[in-house]
């Protein structure tokens, strides 16, 4: 069973003053606020948008769609995905959302206002994780490659494939562009990798051990899974599976200085 819901948040202060710069090649968290978030969220994917948090949960007949308050982790509204299908990562574009199912092969659009689901499209193997740049929807499905497509027909461009020191990096899950890099959460594990969208290779790690220990529930699905990036407060969420906090952290340099 794949990742469930919980969230966190990663505001970027001086040490490592960005997601894009770090000291070293492995940075730590230190947590600054923890906030309330639905304890059954089976959380997929996670964006903000204009003081707005959105979220998809999976999981067959529990699958769904909202916008979530920050400060609270109310449910402000939500669209329930079929039940066929197991839901995936989402991202915005325009006045529109697009969302993926895990095994199914299918995508599907919706407006944002509204939620009213207006189109679908298909794509081959799996479907994991979305994020975005200025000019392409950026996706995951659970293998090294990360693929970029068209926003307008969700066609395939191009491929990358994420490798650390020349080794492939499996089990690449959600996904979040932030200051040209793209951050992904690597499934069953802890750490967020900085990923080149050029060539794929991880230019360092972000390890949340510290905070999984302290946040996690317990339990094989309660793990790491979800990041969303503020760009107009410089902050980062992330979320972990079925946790009932979300946490703002500091991004600091590891010790040993690594």
């Amino acid at each position: 069973m794949r990742v469930a819901g919980f969230l966190l948040v990663l505001a970027l202060l001086p040490g490592c003053a960005s997601a894009k710069r770090c000291d070293a090649p492995v940075c730590e968290a230190e947590v600054v606020k923890a906030y309330p978030h639905d304890p059954n969220a089976f959380t997929e994917g996670l964006f903000y948008r204009d003081g707005r948090l959105f979220e998809s949960t999976g999981l067959n007949g529990r699958s769904s769609i909202r916008e979530v308050s920050l400060e609270d982790g109310r449910v402000l509204r939500s669209v329930d995905v079929d039940p066929r299908y197991f839901g995936e990562g989402i991202v915005d574009w325009g006045n529109q959302l697009v969302s993926l199912t895990w095994q199914h092969g299918i995508g599907f659009r919706w407006n944002l206002a509204d939620f009213r689901q207006v189109g679908s499209f298909h794509y081959p193997g799996e479907g994991w994780a979305l994020t975005k740049n200025a000019t392409d929807i950026i996706m995951s499905d659970g293998t090294p490659q990360i693929r970029f497509l068209d926003p307008k027909t969700l066609a395939e461009r191009r491929r990358i494939t994420v490798t650390d020191h020349g080794q492939r990096v499996a089990m690449v899950n959600e996904l979040e562009y932030v200051r040209g890099e793209i951050l992904a959460n690597i499934w069953m594990t802890p750490r967020i990798a900085r990923i080149d969208p050029k060539d794929g290779h991880v230019k360092g790690w972000i390890d949340l051990s510290k905070l999984v220990a302290e946040g996690s529930p317990g339990g094989e699905d309660a793990v790491l899974n979800g990041i969303a990036y503020d760009s107009a407060k410089d902050r980062l969420f992330v979320t972990g599976k079925l946790w009932p906090k979300l946490y703002e952290i500091r991004l600091v340099p590891a010790r040993g200085g690594r």
